[in-house]
């Protein structure tokens, strides 16, 4: 059975040629990579799991103190049954929580990314979660130098077009299911919005990714991230890094009856980025399939409003 590749990030740094062609043909074929080696430390990985599971675990009440009605989830929390996959009938088993970009409050883009909110009830939620947000934020930037050389592009092409990214770290709970006829998948089929995301330690299993019409399902080993496209890159490659359905389905085990968290990172361009197909991804076996120009805030908002966020 077909696999999503697993590669060691430090190859960039010893066997770059190989280590791109590698890594450019697992995202034209899936999508999705694994990437192990990338160095975020386990002790980081797990403070921040257990500051998320501790958040989770508090009364409904309080964690409703950080539910901001009408911000599309952007800050704070998100309770269950809120966010439904497009085109889904059903909303999604989970609850979430968004640690944005910490950025100045006079930044041209602090009226589209607000500023963060902690739960005080959990003392560690703000170092561990700004911890991982920081150091996935510095993964995604090493995966895209790879991403961009493997299709002509500079190796920091992407760097001042993320640098002030509003990216989103996104701690989620799903609980235990209890209901034997419970209709739908704890996360429905989706694809991304953003350029890429970085999934850290899903604790069981239920990930599944679309290919070639049969779903695969993705296990990781060791340190491995896994880092897939977002519809975002996907626009602006003209389809060259495609952005593949993947949804989190219900364990057919007893694994169904623990709760799961993930914590996947979306790396997001700045907002003002125009997500145009780049030349270099325009041939004449792949004319560009956009005729109309958008920033990825505008991207963004229109998605959000899909999902039934905003």
């Amino acid at each position: 059975m077909k696999q999503v590749p697993t590669l060691d990030i430090r190859r960039y740094d010893t066997d770059r040629d190989a280590f791109v062609a590698e890594l450019g043909a697992a995202y034209r074929q899936f999508g999705f990579c694994c990437i192990s080696g990338h160095g975020i430390p386990r002790e980081l990985i797990d403070g921040a799991y257990q500051a998320f599971e501790q958040f989770f675990a508090l009364p409904a009440e309080t964690k409703m103190k950080y539910h901001v009605p009408g911000s599309g989830g952007a800050r704070g929390y998100t309770p269950f049954k809120v966010e439904t996959a497009k085109d889904s009938r059903f909303p999604d088993l989970k609850e979430f929580w968004h640690v944005g970009r910490e950025i100045p409050r006079d930044s041209k883009f602090a009226d589209v990314m607000p500023p963060n909110l902690w739960p005080e009830e959990v003392p560690q939620f703000k170092p561990c979660g700004y911890g991982l947000y920081e150091a996935l934020d510095q993964l995604g930037t090493r995966v895209l130098r790879g991403l961009a050389l493997h299709i002509g592009l500079p190796e920091h092409y992407f760097g001042d077009k993320t640098d002030q990214g509003n990216s989103i770290l996104r701690p989620i709970h799903y609980p235990p299911i209890t209901e034997a006829n419970i209709p739908n998948v704890r996360a429905g089929a989706h694809e991304d919005i953003n350029f890429i995301t970085l999934l850290v330690g899903a604790s069981a299993e239920g990930l599944e990714v679309l290919s070639e019409g049969q779903w695969l399902p993705i296990t990781t080993e060791g340190d491995a991230i896994v880092v897939n496209i977002g519809d975002m890159l996907q626009r602006l490659t003209n389809h060259v890094y495609p952005s593949t359905s993947h949804r989190v389905v219900n364990p057919q085990n007893e694994n169904a009856r623990k709760p799961r968290y993930s914590v996947p990172f979306f790396l997001h361009p700045n907002p003002d980025v125009v997500l145009d197909p780049l030349p270099e991804c325009v041939t004449p076996d792949n004319p560009s399939r956009y005729d109309t120009s958008l920033t990825s805030h505008e991207y963004l908002m229109q998605r959000l409003r899909e999902i039934k966020l905003i």
